[in-house]
């Protein structure tokens, strides 16, 4: 059976029982139990390379113990020991101390999971249908890693577990744009399932990855932080798949919950990738831990102000940002206004609403900056929906194709030769401080239609109604003496 066919026939197993409620729960439970699954496999092949390795989940509960075996424990002893020991246990390993001990990334990924399924019976065929895999094979891991992105792309329709998912289309054309290198320090401060950082791997394997050397100076350069537990654990279990030995650099935490001011040049990154939560507030107390010009609780704003900091002088940013943080004044104003001072803001993109539907149904826009010099004229590309069709879908979604006429105005590494065209052109940063900041700018070679006057068209109206009135009387008197003859 092909790795697709058993993915679906895990969630057709899934239905069936009571405990399992919707997309979100459904994911959730297949994603603990493929982690398990995945880094038994890892460990056991580092096992055969490495004399002195030893796994980081204790034997007695790693997944060849309790459930390589078709025939092994099933029904409610099943259910008992995943709930009674397996869970607790993980949920309690102790820890080196060290930030690199694969036991965190561990106790991490169950520090909130839960089983939701309640029949130990289905619970067994699932188990037994994940056994099919073996993520030792590359070529498997690689078709299911196409799968389980597909299962992530599921978490755009499961409620509020959207925002956890960006178009692949969007993260690949960051990527792309920001053209990152091995040992570059990369971060994504709110990483969601990991897209960004996954685009990132693929690009870098493609095009400069030549060596174990090469892998293993990418791979200790990603740093990463997500704070709620299901896009936490989905990215974990996407870096073992993407064949990431430690994952434990994807930490599970708030990244603003650390003050602001104790963000020093130790923690400075090259390059941050990332489309933080937007149109969320945050919890009290977190907008303290930065300075009083800004304050604000909405999160997107926090993010970029952090992002400011972090970067290292000559480093480069790609992020999602709203249409309100282009026009929005107050903090945003401030916001932007250091933004342009510390950082050249070279090019926004201008997304359609349609991108990120259904999650959400906003204008978005990606701003690409580097850090060092104070914005001078700022580049804007407006992206247009094929002619084929009217907006993006969830069955007609972006994709990367989609964004090669941005690509080719693009120009080289330093944006030479870009010139203005219907869907880009240019503003200077005087232009922009004279409107306050607002980074609104509208597509200056699209003529909105012009509907004429309106006290001019209320006349016309109220004429038309009139008209339509003495018709409609003329008809009744027609139909009237009809009737009497």
């Amino acid at each position: 059976m092909s790795v697709r066919n058993t993915v679906k026939s895990i969630q057709d197993i899934m239905r069936q029982d009571s405990g399992v409620d919707g997309d979100a729960q459904r994911i959730s439970q297949l994603c603990w139990m493929f982690f398990l699954k995945i880094i038994d496999d890892q460990d056991q092949q580092l096992e055969l390379m490495q004399d002195e390795y030893k796994s980081p989940i204790p034997a007695e509960l790693q997944w060849r113990s309790w459930a390589a075996d078709p025939e092994g424990i099933t029904g409610d002893a099943l259910l008992a020991f995943i709930n009674d020991t397996l869970f607790p246990k993980l949920k309690n390993l102790s820890l080196s101390g060290k930030q690199s001990d694969r036991r965190r990334v561990v106790r991490d990924v169950f520090e909130d999971a839960y089983n939701y399924m309640k029949s130990g019976q289905l619970m067994r065929q699932v188990i037994n249908k994940i056994n099919e895999v073996d993520f030792n094979n590359l070529a498997e891991r690689q078709h299911f890693g196409d799968i389980y992105e597909q299962v992530l792309n599921d978490l755009q329709s499961a409620g509020n577990a959207g925002e956890y998912y960006t178009p692949r289309a969007v993260t690949a054309f960051m990527v792309d744009r920001i053209d990152p290198h091995p040992g570059e320090i990369l971060l994504d401060p709110a990483c969601g399932t990991g897209g960004f950082l996954t685009c990132a791997l693929r690009h870098m394997r493609e095009g400069y990855v030549k060596t174990l050397e090469d892998e293993q100076l990418m791979q200790d350069a990603l740093r990463a932080c997500e704070k709620k537990q299901l896009p936490h654990m989905l990215c974990v279990t996407n870096m073992l798949l993407h064949g990431i030995e430690n994952p434990s650099f994807v930490r599970h935490d708030n990244t603003l919950a650390r003050p602001y001011i104790s963000y020093g040049a130790s923690d400075r990154v090259d390059i941050v990738l990332t489309n933080p939560p937007f149109g969320g507030r945050e919890e009290d107390g977190i907008e303290s831990n930065f300075p009083k010009h800004l304050q604000t609780r909405e999160t997107a704003d926090l993010f970029l102000a952090l992002i400011v900091r972090i970067l290292k002088p000559g480093g480069c940013a790609a992020v999602v940002l709203p249409d309100g943080s282009l026009f929005g004044e107050g903090v945003k104003t401030r916001l932007k206004e250091q933004l342009m001072e510390e950082c050249n803001l070279h090019t926004i993109v201008r997304l359609p609403n349609s991108v990120f539907k259904p999650y959400a149904s906003i204008g978005t826009n990606l701003l690409f900056f580097e850090k060092g010099e104070p914005t001078q004229e700022i580049w804007f590309f407006e992206h247009q929906v094929p002619e084929t069709q009217k907006a993006y879908s969830m069955t007609k979604p972006i994709r990367f194709e989609h964004m090669k006429p941005c690509i080719d105005w693009w120009g080289g590494a330093k944006r030479e030769g870009r010139e203005g065209n219907n869907f880009a052109w240019k503003v200077t940063a005087d232009e922009v401080k004279a409107r306050n900041y607002n980074l609104d700018f509208k597509n200056p070679h699209f003529v909105a239609d012009d509907y004429g006057d309106p006290e001019e068209l209320l006349r016309k109206l109220n004429e038309a109604e009139t008209e339509t009135a003495k018709l409609r009387g003329q008809l009744k008197v027609i139909l009237e003496e009809a009737l009497l003859r």
